[in-house]
């Protein structure tokens, strides 16, 4: 079985010009190492600068602990890389503010590895309301459970950037953070997704909630959920589209028709005026919130801007159509009839400007309106929303890059 593999060759910690009677500052160097293969026994990083090689796994019963500020760069060159935490695996990775944990791909490119990949054992409901699915992460690990409060670990200021590597769609595919199932009893703050080329943060059921996440620059979605993920303390949520990227938020739910849903608070959803959907001669996505397969959710102080339509002319050498574009799409009648008219999908202070449409209906079976969400406890349009609320740092700048300027 292989083990994981670091070789340190600088160092972890040097003090210099400290005495008894200085309290100088201690100088931590560090270390020059790699993480590759499984890894069977608890294991504690120093703080350094890691290679990141294929794709490594915490197996169940075993912890890695990350100490603040280290660097993992992955190469593609090298093949598909990733941080997988199995079942029962325990991930601790805690950064701060101003040294923050970086998972990064050499190339800079979007689409270059895998990102990092957390299986819980947590609840799920699939189609046709089963309690277990496989995983379409090319690992076709089942995933499913019935510990509501299970811990997989804690991240506390981690970056992903350039992830989402996609070799088959809906078969072998990767976001920045993929959680399969994971458990409320497990830490998500103050997480980026930068630049991937698949769901910046992507939910598979599971009870898990996260607060201050920032999604910037991803290729699909911004945040993205199904199998009836049912998280209810989520706040701080900022998606920044730019380039290629469609929905601000897919929810989905495969169909069930649940009598719970996820909640979130303090959202703001923000397009740039040079983003096109990701494929703009097929599937358009355009709207901030896409609601389909019975997906619900109770959204609290939200801000939306810059969603607007397709105009007919060509994009990036591509001949499009006109595509209307917006605040809320409802894709389906069942979605509709179930979600919208059963008081499953509530908003509560949402501000939307520089937007096409407030609403977007997916079907003709239907028309989505104000109207729609009557008794009016349901949708709360206002001027006073004031979305999410970040603090800059070194864990939202990329290259010298503030990442919530645009907030």
């Amino acid at each position: 079985m292989k083990k994981v593999f670091y070789a340190i060759a600088i160092a972890a910690t040097i003090f210099t010009g400290c005495s008894s009677d200085d309290d100088e500052p201690v100088i931590k160097n560090p270390v020059e190492g790699e993480l590759s293969g499984e890894i069977t026994a608890n294991k504690t990083l120093p703080y350094g600068n890691y290679k990141l090689k294929g794709m490594v796994k915490i197996n169940a019963g075993v912890t890695l602990t990350i100490e603040k500020g280290s660097t993992f760069t992955a190469d593609k060159r090298d093949g598909e890389a990733g941080l997988v935490v199995l079942k029962d695996g325990i991930l601790i990775a805690n950064g701060t503010a101003d040294e923050p944990i970086v998972f990064t791909e050499q190339s800079k490119v979007a689409g270059s590895w895998a990102g990092i990949i957390m299986y819980g054992d947590a609840p799920i409901k699939g189609n046709g309301g089963v309690t277990s699915a496989t995983s379409e992460d090319g690992l076709k690990l089942n995933y499913g459970g019935a510990k509501v409060n299970h811990s997989s670990g804690s991240l506390k200021y981690v970056r992903v950037e350039y992830a989402g590597l996609v070799i088959t769609t809906n078969n072998k595919e990767h976001n920045g953070f993929s959680f399969y199932s994971v458990g409320a009893g497990t830490v998500l703050e103050n997480l980026v997704s930068y630049k991937g080329s698949d769901d910046g943060f992507e939910f598979y059921g599971g009870s898990v909630s996260a607060k201050n996440l920032i999604s910037y620059g991803n290729s699909d979605d911004s945040f993205d959920w199904q199998d009836s993920w049912s998280g209810e303390l989520n706040s701080n949520w900022f998606a920044y589209q730019t380039g290629k990227a469609n929905y601000g938020m897919e929810v989905e739910a495969k169909g069930n028709d649940n009598a719970f849903w996820p909640k979130v608070s303090n959202i703001t959803l923000k397009r740039a005026a040079d983003a096109v959907a990701e494929t703009p001669a097929g599937e358009i996505q355009l709207d901030a919130f896409q609601f389909k397969s019975n997906g619900n959710g109770e959204f609290s102080n939200v801000v939306v801007d810059g969603y607007k339509s397709q105009v007919a002319g060509t994009i990036g050498g591509v001949t499009v159509n006109a595509f209307p574009g917006g605040a809320v799409q409802v894709l389906d009648v069942n979605t509709y009839n179930n979600q919208i008219a059963g008081g499953k999908i509530k908003f509560s202070n949402i501000k939307i400007t520089n937007s096409s449409n407030t609403f977007v209906s997916g079907n003709a079976g239907f028309v989505l309106s104000a109207a729609s969400f009557l008794p009016g406890t349901n949708w709360g349009p206002t001027n006073t929303a004031t979305g999410a609320n970040l603090t800059a740092g070194k864990w939202a700048t990329v290259d010298g890059v503030n990442l919530l300027a645009n907030l």
